[in-house]
């Protein structure tokens, strides 16, 4: 029996993986998503990712272009503000403050918060509904051989599919990118990061704050509200050493701790669910493309939670590619262009990512004071302040 055929195989279940076999499923092609483990799709499930993605503006575009926006937004939070507050004084309490607010460069926020976990459901309703795409979880790439007309991908499953085009979302560290043999860039910092929940006293109001003292940024980022309570996302990145003594805290200790290092911007906050850990690295791929395949998302790069550039960088990786491939899945020359297009503007935005979070991690008060100077000289300057929002979001 010959084996079955596909234009796309997308590797990895992630949000990532997940939205690029929506993509290319809207787009009218024969999709087969694969994954090793099923996804997760409660919030207080085994294995749950508890992390929150913050869809900036040209990814909500993405979306509601391949019919996922709508089914999201009833779940989403908007960021209207961007906040970052220097809290390396003396004492862990707000310093300066300076907000970054939407209004200044568009009329609509700078994007939309949602949790992990929901993605994963809400996308993979989405893609039961797409007659061509099947998403086949609990079955993950086991090997690749490209051959001038097709793709054979070996399935954990012992089947073998023959696509046009694959597409590694598999992670940081991609099967696929390894069976092709790409090598990486890594810079490591020494730090992890703890993501959940919270429920807090004061109200967000669509404000997303990124707090800096040393060690990382502590980031609060707007969820809808919890049992009639306002509610958050936190983003705590440390060195490693310190994740390890917060996580073996008592639950009532672990909240004077989080209350701490809060600064009290929104008031006493409330854990309100259980804890993710994450390490934390930089990593781009030596190349996007092999013969019939593209990297995407955490096979081509990976950057530290800063500003809401890891899934949108991703989500900018599949809109490219949907663009160049979804005519013509067989077009080499395209693939090519992808490659040429993506791998530059990833490492200029890694780099600049690299530098905030070693200035975030910083110890010695004088270089923290430093920090906070440049922090209030950039934002006074307006031009300089409407350049910074408009790169956040990708905008031109």
């Amino acid at each position: 029996m010959p084996d079955p055929r596909v234009d796309v195989l997308v590797s990895g279940g992630g949000v990532a993986g997940l939205t690029a076999a929506a993509a290319f499923g809207a787009a009218g092609l024969s999709v087969l998503c694969v994954d090793p483990a099923p996804p997760v799709t409660e919030e207080a499930g085994p294995g749950a990712d508890l992390r929150t993605t913050a869809f900036l503006q040209p990814s909500v575009d993405l979306l509601a272009r391949i019919g996922l926006w709508d089914r999201l937004a009833p779940h989403a939070a908007p960021l209207q503000v961007m906040r970052i507050v220097d809290a390396g004084g003396v004492e862990p309490v707000a310093r300066l403050t300076r907000a970054f607010d939407a209004s200044e460069i568009s009329d609509r926020p700078f994007g939309w918060n949602l949790p992990n976990w929901l993605l994963r459901r809400e996308i993979s309703a989405r893609l039961a509904e797409l007659p061509r795409v099947e998403f086949r979880p609990g079955t993950g790439t086991a090997g690749l051989t490209v051959r001038d007309d097709a793709a054979l991908v070996d399935l954990s499953d012992k089947s073998r599919v023959r696509a046009r085009l694959v597409v590694a979302a598999d992670g940081r560290n991609s099967p696929v990118r390894e069976a092709l043999g790409i090598g990486v860039r890594t810079f490591r910092y020494g730090q992890k990061a703890l993501a959940f929940a919270v429920t807090h006293e004061i109200p967000h109001e669509n404000v997303s704050t990124e707090i800096h003292r040393w060690g990382g940024p502590f980031t609060l980022v707007p969820l809808p509200d919890r049992g009639g309570k306002p509610s958050s996302a936190v983003v705590w990145m440390e060195r490693g050493a310190e994740i390890a003594r917060l996580r073996a805290l008592s639950r009532a200790a672990f909240e004077v701790e989080l209350n701490a290092r809060s600064a009290g911007i929104l008031g006493h906050l409330t854990q309100a669910t259980g804890l993710t850990e994450w390490p934390i690295i930089s990593q781009i791929a030596d190349r996007y493309t092999g013969p019939r395949t593209a990297l995407i998302a955490e096979a081509a790069h990976v950057v530290p939670p800063i500003g809401a550039q890891g899934l949108n960088m991703s989500l900018a990786d599949l809109s490219s590619l949907l663009d160049l491939m979804a005519p013509d899945p067989d077009n080499q020359a395209a693939l090519e262009r992808y490659a040429r297009a993506r791998r530059p503007e990833a490492m200029v935005r890694l780099m600049g990512i690299d530098a905030l979070n070693r200035a975030s991690m910083l110890t010695p008060r004088p270089l923290r004071d430093l920090r906070a100077a440049a922090l209030g000289g950039l934002y006074a300057l307006a031009p300089v302040r409407r350049t910074m929002m408009r790169a956040g979001l990708g905008m031109r």
